[in-house]
């Protein structure tokens, strides 16, 4: 499917929208075959079905859109667990006068026609467009249609821009970064748990110890940050009332906003505007002015650990980019235009210093200060989603927002990272001396300020990135674009300088990894079935391979296996809610749990737990969830370390 010719097509066409329909099949419930009145557009948003369209086999899951054909034959098979799904009718065609290269390309293409599958990497967009146009389609008037036939362009717009971008990334955009972008966007509407996860069709307890885990705060303290950021912004861009931006935020209330703003910025809005309005009349030191709209507010990174979650390789997260408002765009710039400027700096981008070096010269960055940068020995080009980057070839002063763990393992210290990563208890000591940049992937002041010559991130936050350039060289890595250990570890040591480091260190690690299998498999029968568990607050999570809480040791490397009733489960979507009833049905002979609160004693104690063969025979592992949430590098090595030791202690 030639995605851009797609979009060149929609520009010139006409669409009525015929119908919109939101069904519900019953587990059970047979579905009768049809025929397409007309195009349509089906998503799913709860359960799963086999679908036959003109007898080629679909599996229709959650948040899987199929586009289907006038006069195709459909027919529903849905799964045990029943089926929900929208379904968008529509006619659409090219109006005349079109362009004759137009109308030669949609005869050619017959793109109303076309059948295609995807599973969008930021479904909630979608999902949310189309409850929404069924709303409004359902309303007795034709302002409510009107809507509705405008709310079908936003979702061809968004289900054509995911297609553009997933034709280089197919993988799935991880849990946390969905949140994000959920907030990001609808920051201004009634947001609540409850609401995330519907939307995102995961438990309340998963989608909260996940989103924690990634980020270090909760999905609700995140927003109330996003919120208050935006607050400030409107402060210094506007002459707005408190209750105009409490409306404009998310808050009823402007008191209530009032108060959060104090305990957030320390001031109260009144305050804030009145200091930063005067300090706009300061023209020797533009760079205060700028203090809390520097760019994008406070954002927050998704993982709270130095990795790229290279372990998810059936499941990945898959790439989103999401461009900057021309009016965002022009403040970012200006913010930083003042600011470098108030430090006697000149700025340049990355463009123009390749322009300007050879590649062996070192590339020009904007400092924070005049002091000169340490000379290099030279640079490089790399290859980056953003393009080619010119980079020193042994740089000296790193800021990291991820992928420290394989940077340590290179003997690779930051001068710089976000305060979550520096709470990791497997990297901590080496991070001791390392410069605090705050919440998310830190302040862009910060950064600045401490001059690095290369930064290294993930593609999460674009708004953020687009600015980092213009401080030092910066390297955009996908998020789980890195498959393996080896795969991360060896391209930080060619892109570090540090390719020897790199073997050497993966030589250990092998060796280290090869010898924990070997001795677990000497005393633990290779049939033995795990459980990795997960009890924070009332609720009991099972955990696949790919989160963390020992799966990736007891999984990846002892190639242990879950049992069986859960196994599809934590295979795909990775997890599984249970509640305390059902547990032992899905108890393996050994259980590794996160907990934050029991012990071995208060599960013997619980009436249910108890009765398990694995709490009886003494065959829990029990941790916190500050050591079992990490899953870089050096903690799974550890890791893997620590449950073999335990795994031969419990033969002792």
């Amino acid at each position: 499917m030639n995605v851009h010719d797609h979009i060149v097509i929609w520009n010139y066409t006409y669409c009525k929208l015929l119908d919109v329909r939101r069904i519900v099949v019953k587990a059970g419930e047979a579905t009768r075959p049809y025929k397409a009145p007309a195009s349509l557009f089906i998503m799913c948003i709860r359960g799963s079905a086999q679908v036959q369209v003109n007898g080629e086999l679909h599996h229709l899951n959650r948040f899987k859109i199929l586009h289907i054909g006038k006069g195709a034959a459909i027919d529903f098979q849905a799964s045990e667990d029943g089926l929900e799904y929208y379904s968008v009718f529509y006619k659409a065609t090219i109006p005349q006068p079109a362009p004759q290269p137009i109308i030669q390309l949609a005869e050619r293409l017959r793109p109303f026609h076309t059948l295609y599958e995807f599973a969008p990497a930021h479904p909630v967009v979608l999902y949310r467009c189309l409850t929404d146009m069924y709303k409004e389609w359902n309303k007795a008037e034709a302002l409510g249609q009107l809507h509705a036939k405008n709310l079908l362009f936003q979702f061809v717009h968004e289900l054509l821009n995911q297609l553009k971008v997933q034709g280089t990334y197919s993988e799935k955009r991880d849990l946390a970064a969905q949140i994000i972008a959920i907030i990001q966007k609808q920051y201004a509407e009634p947001i609540t748990l409850e609401s995330l996860s519907e939307s995102l069709n995961y438990s309340v307890p998963h989608l909260s110890s996940y989103f924690k885990s990634r980020t270090g705060v909760s999905p609700i303290d995140y927003l109330i940050k996003v919120r208050i950021d935006r607050a400030a912004a409107l402060l210094l861009e506007t002459d707005a009332t408190l209750s105009e931006i409490a409306a404009g935020v998310g808050y009823r209330d402007p008191y209530y906003l009032g108060r959060l703003f104090k305990k957030y910025k320390g001031v109260s809005p009144s305050l804030f505007r009145a200091e930063h309005s005067a300090n706009k009349r300061v023209e020797d030191c533009p760079s205060t002015i700028m203090r809390s709209s520097i760019a994008p507010p406070k954002t927050l990174r998704y993982t709270n650990v130095a990795d790229n979650d290279y372990q998810r390789s059936k499941e990945g997260e898959s790439i989103m980019f999401r461009e900057l408002k021309p009016s965002m765009a022009a403040v970012l710039l200006l913010s930083f235009m003042l600011l470098l400027n108030a430090c006697g700096t000149q700025a340049s981008s990355n463009n123009a210093a390749a322009g300007a070096a050879s590649s062996t010269e070192p590339s020009s960055t904007p400092q924070a200060t005049a002091s000169p940068v340490p000379e290099q020995e030279g640079t490089k080009i790399v290859s980056t989603i953003m393009g080619d980057v010119e980079v020193p070839l042994h740089p000296k002063r790193v800021v990291a927002g991820e992928y420290l763990g394989s940077l340590l393992a290179l003997g690779v210290i930051p001068v710089g990272t976000s305060s979550h990563h520096l709470s990791n208890p497997y990297l901590s000591d080496a991070l001791k001396e390392v410069e605090d940049l705050g919440d998310g992937n830190g302040s862009l002041e910060k950064i600045l300020s401490i001059e690095p010559d290369l930064i290294i991130m993930d593609d999460m936050y674009t708004e953020m990135n687009d600015q980092l350039s213009k401080i030092a060289p910066t390297v955009i890595i996908p998020y789980a674009s890195l498959k393996s250990v080896h795969e991360e570890v060896s391209y930080f040591g060619e892109l570090l300088g540090k390719e020897q480091e790199a073997t050497a260190w993966l030589a250990d690690y092998d060796s280290r990894i090869a010898t924990a299998k070997q001795k677990v498999l000497e005393v633990i029968p290779a049939e033995s079935t795990f459980s990795v568990l997960e009890w924070i607050g009332k609720d009991v999570s099972a955990v696949g391979a790919n989160y963390g809480k020992g799966g990736q040791p007891i999984y990846n490397v002892f190639s242990f296996k879950p049992p069986a009733e859960v196994a599809a489960e934590i295979g795909d979507p990775g997890w599984a809610t249970l509640s305390n009833e059902v547990l032992p049905k899905y108890a393996g002979d050994y259980i590794v749990l996160t907990t934050d609160r029991q012990s071995i004693d208060d599960l013997k104690a619980d009436p249910i737990w108890r009765s398990l063969d694995a709490v009886k025979n003494n065959r829990v592992f029990i941790w916190s969830k500050e050591r079992s949430w990490y899953w870089d590098p050096i903690a799974i090595l550890t890791q893997t370390e620590e449950l073999a030791d335990w795994l031969v202690s419990t033969k002792s």
